[in-house]
Formats: structure tokens, C-alpha cells, sequence
């Protein structure tokens, strides 16, 4: 990788991580490349990036970008994404199905250095799409107790009649 391909990588990684809600540092000694494929592509169904990136670019990197410095030390694999929960959730998956290959490091969450139980407990939580959904349901339950008080009533009457 020459010079000015490594300057054009950090610019890159400087404006993701500015954007970024949560970056998340893993170990991934031991994956074969089919598994790191299907935690790219479980990454990439979600919005969100996976990057093997040497340790002082990635430094570099979140230096640039404003946040708050990691100790970077042998081989990582860098998840990051606009929300805070999707990559915490996807580092955790990847930790489960992968485990004694697939390690969480550190992380950060909003620029800030997080430990790994606040990132398994960003896992935990739920999506903003699963909380509408929820939202949605608690929304909906009057109305659909509403339309069976009415069908219960209406039978009623029907039988009477």
C-alpha cells in the first residue's frame, strides 16, 4: 500500500468514525474467511461497515476524527455504524457464533471510550425499529380491544334478535 493510498484510507476512515455512533475494535485471530465474510455481510445488511485495518492508520484515524484514543495492539477488525446499538449487536452475534475466534477489544460509543459490558448492553437493547414496533403495538392494543368489544357486542344483539 503506497503513501498516498494510506493518507486517502484515513481521510476515509477520519469521515466515517466522525459520523459514526459506536465504533467497536475485535479480535478475529483464529476466523476463517468465510466467517469474516458473514460478519461483513451481517454488518452490511444492517447499514453498518467492517474494516481489517492496520493499527496506526486506525489510530490515525479516530485521532483525526476527534475521539478519544484506543490502545491499538496486534491483529483488529473495526465495526462501525451511524446508531450506537446495531454494531455493538452485530460484534456480539459475530462473539457468540464465533466464539474462541471472535473477541470484542474496546470500543467507542459517540467518541467516547466504552468498556465491554456497556457495549453487551448496548447489545441487549432493542433497534429503533424494533422499539417503533413495540410503540406501534402498545398504540394499537386499545383499538383492536375496541373493535372486539364492538364484534362481541354485535353478536350479541344478533343473537337476541
Amino acid at each position: 500500500m503506497t503513501r498516498t493510498e494510506k493518507e486517502q484510507l484515513v481521510a476515509e476512515m477520519t469521515a466515517d468514525f466522525k459520523e459514526a455512533g459506536a465504533v467497536i475494535v475485535c479480535d478475529y485471530k483464529g476466523m476463517t474467511v468465510p466467517d469474516l465474510e458473514s460478519v461483513r455481510a451481517d454488518a452490511k445488511a444492517e447499514g453498518n461497515s467492517v474494516r481489517v485495518i492496520k493499527n496506526t492508520l486506525a489510530s490515525l484515524a479516530l485521532k483525526n476524527a476527534g475521539c478519544d484514543e484506543l490502545a491499538l495492539s496486534e491483529t483488529n477488525l473495526v465495526i462501525w455504524g451511524e446508531t450506537q446499538v446495531l454494531p455493538c449487536k452485530i460484534a456480539d452475534k459475530a462473539a457468540t457464533a464465533f466464539k474462541g475466534k471472535f473477541s470484542i477489544k474496546t470500543g467507542l460509543l459517540e467518541g467516547k471510550v466504552a468498556e465491554i459490558e456497556t457495549i453487551n448492553a448496548m447489545a441487549k437493547l432493542p433497534t429503533r425499529d424494533e422499539l417503533i414496533g413495540m410503540l406501534l403495538n402498545v398504540w394499537n392494543a386499545p383499538v383492536q380491544n375496541f373493535t372486539i368489544g364492538l364484534q362481541a357486542l354485535a353478536d350479541k344483539k344478533e343473537a337476541e334478535a
